[in-house]
C-alpha cells in the first residue's frame, strides 16, 4: 500500500476501512474461517503507518 501517494483527505476513509476491516477479521478469526492470520497483522501495520502520516501534517 502506498500511502504516500495518498492525499491526506482520503487517509481518514482508509483508516476507517482498515479498522472495519480488522473487526471483520478478528470475527472470522474466533469462528475459525480464518485461513490467512498474516491479513490481520499487515492491516494494523498499515493503520498504524496511516496514524503515523497523519500526524505528521
Amino acid at each position: 500500500m502506498k500511502k504516500k501517494n495518498l492525499q491526506t483527505e482520503d487517509l481518514p476513509k482508509l483508516l476507517k476501512e482498515k479498522r472495519e476491516s480488522i473487526k471483520e477479521l478478528r470475527f472470522k478469526l474466533v469462528a475459525g474461517g480464518l485461513k490467512n492470520t498474516k491479513e490481520l497483522r499487515e492491516n494494523k501495520k498499515d493503520i498504524a503507518r496511516i496514524l503515523t502520516i497523519l500526524n505528521k501534517k
